[in-house]
């Protein structure tokens, strides 16, 4: 059994969908059950989103995923015309016809479970089965999204509640790069990454697979395989257990959409820190890189990075809560990057933050932050900086 994803790009036009729908009937003609995720075509959710601001400034989370799922369901259908034409069986299943159950966290909501029968007896009738991607049904049966990369996490969940031998991930790239190909020279495919190496490259600001669908396919160990839908290339493998390659780093990358806030002048006592961090977690606002200054004067200051989107929201219920101290006052500044490497090899190798910081010092580029794991050291750096930043250390790393 093969779970296929195609992305947005990939059934962009009727061109692309006839391609697509011949390297799906290819597949089903050697032998195997198919069951395809699709994307919303091209620019077709941007568009969704700009006539609703048109006709409301502020329209409701519900009523935008009722407008915005109709984007997967025109690919589904288009998509199975185009199999039809072909001669094959094929059908096309809405989210919740396929059995997605989700909570009703509407715009953002999360898979609880698939009921997978409608599937299985589509494949028993011997159909290809078309599913849109990027949507479910809540308990209410209202339908709901799942947010950005929603698609790479609807076909990692289909793949692991039918126990797929293999689900991929068709795109405009031809697998997972070393740095974007199409920014940093000397970008270099690779063969396999491990799950872990891949969360954190996708949590880091790579664009090829969502963070979610990475872990969801680490945790039900779903084996993984990106690949071009434009060309006939082998992609790259994401798998627990991986040989050993010849890079220490397995990537470069960069996100420009974050900013750092801090609070300035908090008095330097227990539980100030647990107060400024809950007031966030409580709006469900994500926080990454966090410095604490050295006190003085009995005061410190706390910076954080959030997502950009968020910084305004963050200052707001910070304000909100913190007012009662005296003196206590916020800096924003969103003109920064994260810039960040990652490789399982980072454990076992020396001296790979001294190289990353040399490589930064040698272009004249300053370091703002610093956050480290196992597997990752990221900095954050002026944005203007990023893309020299990702090339210098490309460099110095992977040549």
């Amino acid at each position: 059994m093969l779970v296929k994803k195609f992305g947005g790009s990939s059934v962009a036009d009727p061109e692309r969908v006839m391609h697509v729908a011949q390297t799906i009937t290819e597949a089903y003609n050697d032998g195997h059950d198919v069951v395809v995720v699709v994307s919303a075509q091209g620019d077709t959710t941007d568009h969704l989103i700009e006539a609703a601001h048109i006709i409301n400034p502020n329209p409701s989370k519900r009523e935008m995923d009722v407008l915005l799922a109709t984007g997967e369901q025109q690919s589904m259908a288009l998509l199975a015309m185009a199999i039809e034409s072909l001669g094959f069986p094929v059908i096309s299943l809405a989210g919740w016809q396929a059995g997605i159950q989700t909570n009703s966290n509407h715009s953002a909501a999360h898979i609880r479970r698939i009921n997978t029968e409608r599937i299985h007896n589509e494949l028993a009738k011997k159909n290809i089965v078309i599913v849109a991607g990027f949507q479910g049904v809540n308990r209410y049966d209202d339908i709901t999204t799942l947010g950005r990369g929603g698609s790479d996490t609807s076909a990692v969940a289909i793949a692991a509640a039918m126990h797929a031998d293999l689900c991929q991930i068709y795109t405009d790239v031809d697998g997972i790069y070393t740095a974007d190909p199409r920014k940093v020279r000397g970008a270099q495919k690779l063969d396999r990454i491990t799950y872990d190496e891949m969360l954190e490259l996708a949590s880091l600001g790579a664009q090829v697979l969502h963070n979610r669908s990475v872990e969801m396919a680490k945790k039900y160990n779903v084996r993984l395989d990106v690949l071009s839908s434009l060309v006939d290339l082998p992609g790259t493998k994401v798998r627990e257990a991986v040989k050993v390659e010849k890079w220490l780093i397995k990537g470069v990358t960069s996100d420009n959409d974050v900013a750092r806030i801090s609070v300035c002048n908090v008095p330097d006592r227990p539980g100030i820190a647990f107060k400024i961090f809950s007031i966030l977690g409580a709006q469900k606002i994500n926080v990454d890189i966090i410095l604490q200054s050295i006190g003085r004067e009995n005061t410190k200051d706390i910076s954080f990075t959030v997502a950009r989107e968020m910084k305004d929201r963050a200052v707001e219920v910070l304000q909100d809560n913190l007012d009662v101290m005296d003196g206590v006052y916020f800096l924003c500044d969103d003109n920064i990057a994260k810039v960040s490497i990652v490789g399982a090899g980072m454990q076992t190798n020396h001296g790979v933050a001294a190289r990353m910081f040399e490589a930064l010092s040698e272009e004249n580029i300053n370091i703002q932050m610093i956050s480290t794991s196992e597997i990752k050291i990221s900095v954050l750096i002026k944005k203007s900086d990023s893309e020299r930043a990702v090339q210098a250390i490309h460099d110095a790393f992977i040549s």
